[in-house]
């Protein structure tokens, strides 16, 4: 196991930096994931802890030691790719033992570890198959055999479930989680697919144009939010957007002019904030409330009814985009219905329009 430091990284490609100044310290053990989307630099991230990448500037540590300018091979580290890159040719025994076999490994130490990676990943029964003979969730596990037998201080998965069909997807996140649990080695993952993110990460790093927005726990950045543009990427389905105008300011937070919502007092700390500045009201599809005589009106343009749960789309008059709520529960709804719906304000983010930064919780900011 080790510790991972990025100090302040930067990466250029020619001309067009990818990363830029990147600090990021993550512990012995942990399950961290980097998210964002495509272009965003998670790849380019890995690829550098991995040393596939030299940094043009900045210093990597595993464990503490400086490894910035060591090959992939001298940083203990395994990691697994979208393809499975396996051998075709060569029985899944084989395809494990290839990489101790060239560290002229012993054989009872290289069979010992490929019993115990196969056990854990529930593929003994497919030691003696070729990769044509497993499934794709099958292959991805021998894949990810064949860096558990390496026995590596540090795991990097480079988003490892593109390829599998959604069932798939969640069984395999779930078998990738308990691994951790049961190996204790600091895991990285790369992925686009938020959801993923939430459901594995110890910490999640939400990465945009090669910078860092917010690094967190999942329910951190869901909650408390940076800035409008981690509010926007966490969660699914997206969080409600509607523009505003900061009217004025009491003991109890802010008081916000939106078209859609009217005037509503949020516990938020507006302090530095002149009335007038444009600021954005949040709220997530799943906070939104039924029901409420206030001026918020949601005309229904389409329903989802998956059985546990329904999400209804519509307008809300006077509001620039598009408003989804979120029920936990079976709804009918009529299309072309009006639903009356209300604001939680202490569910509520406001996020200021100059620079996307999030204002306070009350709570916080005294």
């Amino acid at each position: 196991m080790a510790s991972l430091t990025l100090d302040r990284i930067k990466k250029t490609f020619g001309p067009v930096p990818v990363i830029h100044g990147m600090d990021l310290e993550i512990r012995d053990g942990e399950f961290v994931v980097f998210v964002g989307p495509s272009g965003c630099g998670k790849s380019t991230l890995l690829r550098l802890i991995a040393g596939l990448e030299t940094p043009t500037e900045g210093t990597i540590r595993i464990g503490g030691k400086d490894v910035t300018a060591a090959s992939p091979a001298a940083r203990e580290i395994a990691m697994v790719f979208q393809s499975y890159a396996l051998y075709p040719h060569m029985t899944v025994r084989q395809n494990l033992s290839f990489g101790l076999e060239n560290l002229r490994m012993p054989r009872a130490e290289i069979e010992r570890r490929i019993l115990v990676a196969a056990k854990m990943l529930a593929i003994e029964p497919y030691l003696d198959r070729r990769p044509k003979e497993l499934s794709g969730g099958q292959r991805q596990r021998v894949a990810i055999g064949r860096s558990i037998v390496r026995n590596p201080s540090l795991f990097l998965f480079d988003e490892p479930l593109s390829n599998l069909d959604a069932a798939l997807r969640v069984q395999t996140r779930a078998e990738i989680s308990k691994l951790h649990r049961e190996l204790g080695t600091t895991m990285i993952y790369v992925t686009h697919d938020q959801v993923e993110a939430m459901t594995m990460a110890g910490r999640i790093a939400v990465l945009r144009d090669g910078r860092l927005e917010q690094f967190g726990p999942p329910l951190e950045l869901f909650n408390r939010p940076a800035n409008k543009f981690v509010a926007g990427f966490i969660g699914s389905p997206r969080i409600n957007m509607f523009a505003g105008t900061l009217a004025g300011r009491t003991e109890r937070g802010a008081v916000i002019d939106a078209p859609g919502l009217g005037t509503v007092a949020l516990p938020v700390d507006a302090g530095g904030l002149a009335p007038g500045a444009a600021v954005s009201v949040g709220i997530r599809p799943s906070h939104l409330r039924l029901g409420g005589d206030g001026p918020v009106r949601l005309l229904v343009q389409h329903s989802e009814n998956v059985g546990t749960e329904t999400y209804v789309y519509g307008t809300i008059e006077g509001a620039a985009d598009s408003t989804i709520l979120h029920v936990p529960d079976q709804l009918s709804v009529a299309i072309g219905s009006v639903l009356p719906l209300s604001l939680p304000p202490g569910r509520c983010h406001v996020f200021r329009e100059d620079d996307g930064r999030a204002l306070a919780p009350l709570t916080e900011a005294a």
